[in-house]
This record gives C-alpha cells, structure tokens and sequence, in this order.
C-alpha cells in the first residue's frame, strides 16, 4: 500500500477568510496559505498607487475571503486541504 508522507499543520480556511476579508487589500491570506507571487501582487497594487488602487485589491481580497470561508478555495499553495 502506498502511504503518503506525513505533511505539516493544515493551514486554517477560517482564519485565511478573516484576513482575506479584513486585510485583503494587502494580501495577507495569500501570504497565509503559500501564494507569494499573488499577495505580492495585491500588496504592490495597494502600495504603489497611494492607496488609489486599494479598492480594487481590497474587493479582490474581499472575494477571495469568502469563497474560503465557503470551501469555493479549499487548498494552500501546495495544494493541501485547508483545515477548519
């Protein structure tokens, strides 16, 4: 039989939903779950315009946020299931 290697702590789908909803505009949850190439994205977005921009990464944050809290996105970056 086929074991899988024992992996680390799965990160938490609630705690990436709150920091996607309260702290998306700087991509935190990214940060969170392994997607650094992304919260880097929404960061620089948000940093680089002054704030002008900050809308428009915050209601991505927004979104994202939710669809963990909903299971949409149940995955990190490397692809293990979210915990609750």
């Amino acid at each position: 039989a086929v074991q899988e290697a024992p992996v680390g702590e799965a990160k938490s789908k609630i705690a990436a939903g709150l920091l996607g909803i309260f702290l998306g505009a700087l991509g935190i949850h990214n940060f969170y779950l392994g997607f650094t190439s992304k919260a880097v994205a929404q960061l620089l977005m948000t940093v680089l315009s002054c704030g002008l921009l900050s809308f428009a990464s915050g209601v991505w944050g927004l979104v994202e946020g939710i669809m963990y809290l909903t299971g949409s996105l149940n995955k990190d970056a490397k692809g293990q299931k979210l915990g609750e």
